[in-house]
C-alpha cells in the first residue's frame, strides 16, 4: 500500500528532477558568451547571472526544506538551507526587479509590470516565512515557504505555457506575457488555499 508519506516523497523527487533539468538549461548563460544572451540582457549580463545564481540555489534547496525526513534527522542543516533559502529569494527578486526595469521595459511597460508584481510577490512570500519563524508560528511559516516555493516555480511554468502559446501562434508576446504572469500566479496561489482550507478540519467556534 502506498502511504501519503510516499506519495509526498515521490512528488518531492519529481520537484527535484525537474528543478535539476531547469538548472542544466540555464548553465549556459555562464559562460558570458555574448551570442547566449539577446541584445536586452547583455548590457546587464552581470544582474542577470546573480539572479540566475540565486534562483538556481532557490530550485535546488526548496525539495530539502519539504522533505520531513531530512528535516527531523539534521535539523541544523535544516535551518541552514532555510536561511539560505530565503536569502536567496530577497536577492533573486531584487535584481529581478532591477531587470524589470532595464531589460523588460524594452519590450513593453505591461510587461515589466508584470515581473515587478512577481518580484514582489516572491519577495512577499519569503518575509512572511521569515516573520512567521521569528515568531515560533511554525504551522503559518511552512505554509508561506510552500507559497514561496510556488512562486519560484511560476515564471518556469509561464516559459512552458508561452513557449507552446507561442507554436500555436496565439498572440503576440506582449499579449501574452502580462497575462501569463498574473493568471499563474493567481490560480497557482489559489489553489493552494483550497487546499490548505479543504484539508483544515479544525472545528469553528
Amino acid at each position: 500500500m502506498i502511504t501519503k508519506t510516499k506519495k509526498y516523497n515521490v512528488v518531492l523527487i519529481l520537484l527535484f528532477i525537474m528543478s535539476l533539468h531547469f538548472i542544466s538549461t540555464k548553465l549556459n548563460y555562464f559562460l558570458l558568451k555574448e551570442e547566449v544572451f539577446d541584445s536586452r540582457h547583455w548590457n546587464e549580463k552581470w544582474w542577470l547571472i546573480g539572479h540566475l545564481f540565486v534562483g538556481i540555489v532557490v530550485f535546488f534547496l526548496g525539495p530539502f526544506l519539504f522533505w520531513e525526513g531530512f528535516r527531523k534527522k539534521y535539523l541544523k542543516l535544516h535551518r541552514l538551507f532555510g536561511k539560505i533559502y530565503l536569502i536567496s529569494i530577497v536577492l533573486a527578486s531584487f535584481s529581478a526587479s532591477y531587470i524589470a526595469w532595464t531589460a523588460s521595459i524594452k519590450i513593453h511597460f505591461t510587461w515589466a509590470f508584470s515581473q515587478q508584481i512577481l518580484s514582489f510577490t516572491w519577495f512577499a512570500t519569503a518575509f512572511m516565512a521569515y516573520r512567521a519563524v521569528k515568531l515560533h508560528r511554525i504551522k503559518q511559516h511552512k505554509e508561506w515557504v510552500v507559497r514561496s516555493y510556488i512562486v519560484t516555480w511560476g515564471f518556469i511554468v509561464f516559459r512552458w505555457i508561452d513557449n507552446y502559446l507561442s507554436v500555436l501562434e496565439i498572440g503576440t508576446f506582449v499579449e501574452r506575457g502580462p497575462t501569463l504572469i498574473y493568471t499563474i500566479l493567481f490560480l497557482s496561489l489559489f489553489f493552494y488555499e483550497i487546499i490548505l482550507q479543504w484539508n483544515n478540519r479544525k472545528p469553528i467556534r
